[in-house]
Order: C-alpha cells, then sequence, then structure tokens
C-alpha cells in the first residue's frame, strides 16, 4: 500500500484531534471538515479500499461506529449525519487508506450530494442477486 496522510497520523509523525482509539481503529477530527464535528474513522490495518480490509478490522470499525456517531451527534447538537466511504478514485476516494466519514448535517453545513437514480428491472435484480449471492 502507497504511503499516506494517515500512515503518518498512525505511525504519530503527524498529530491529530484523536476523539477514540484501541488496537485496531482510530478516530480523529477531518482538519478539513464540511461542518463542526466532521470525523474520520480509519483501521491501523493498511488497505486502500473496504473490499481489501480483513473481516477482523471490518467488523472493529462497525462496532466502533455507531458509538462515534452518538457522540458526533451530541457534541454538535446535530440531528441527522451522513457516513461516507468512497473506495477508489473515480468513486471520490482522495486518500488510499480506507476510511470512514461521519458528517453531521448542520443547516447548510455538512454534506450535500446529488442522486441520480434509475430503476432496477424484475428479471434483471433476480438475476444479478443470484451472481452477487454466488461470489460470496
Amino acid at each position: 500500500m502507497a504511503e499516506t496522510i494517515f500512515s503518518r497520523i498512525l505511525r504519530g509523525e503527524l498529530p491529530c484531534h484523536k476523539v477514540y482509539e484501541d488496537d485496531k481503529v482510530l478516530a480523529f477530527l477531518d482538519i478539513m471538515p464540511l461542518s463542526r464535528g466532521h470525523l474520520l474513522v480509519i483501521p491501523k490495518e493498511p488497505a486502500e479500499t473496504v473490499d481489501q480490509l480483513s473481516d477482523e478490522s471490518a467488523a472493529a470499525i462497525g462496532r466502533v461506529l455507531p458509538r462515534l456517531a452518538r457522540a458526533v451527534m451530541k457534541v454538535s447538537g446535530a440531528t441527522a449525519y451522513n457516513i461516507l466511504q468512497n473506495n477508489g478514485a473515480p468513486a471520490h476516494q482522495a486518500v488510499f487508506h480506507v476510511h470512514f466519514h461521519i458528517i453531521p448535517k448542520l443547516g447548510a453545513d455538512g454534506l450535500g450530494i446529488g442522486w441520480k437514480s434509475g430503476r432496477l428491472d424484475g428479471a434483471d435484480g433476480a438475476a444479478l442477486a443470484g451472481e452477487m449471492a454466488a461470489a460470496l
């Protein structure tokens, strides 16, 4: 895996405003926040995308995301938030180390997205679901 700013934070070479840490996960404030309380949650395991992450590290993140979201909401005063996670440059990933954003929605501050949805055909959906289930 390529060297990233998160690698340097994990090694203690760069400072961060740490909110949470255990043996598998580190959470800290984003230095370029979309809103007050914007938090980054990263695995300590080096992996660029979620599909490259071990089940153990993924489970560790999954265990702490709800607690971290509650803390973000309590402290920021937000009643809504987004959890965002991008995989690969075409999907807008900028730092190539798995990371989740917890972004409080505070009025106009927070994540703004456009969602161009399509329509799933029943037969195509059944075939696609079958292929994905077989790939597991």
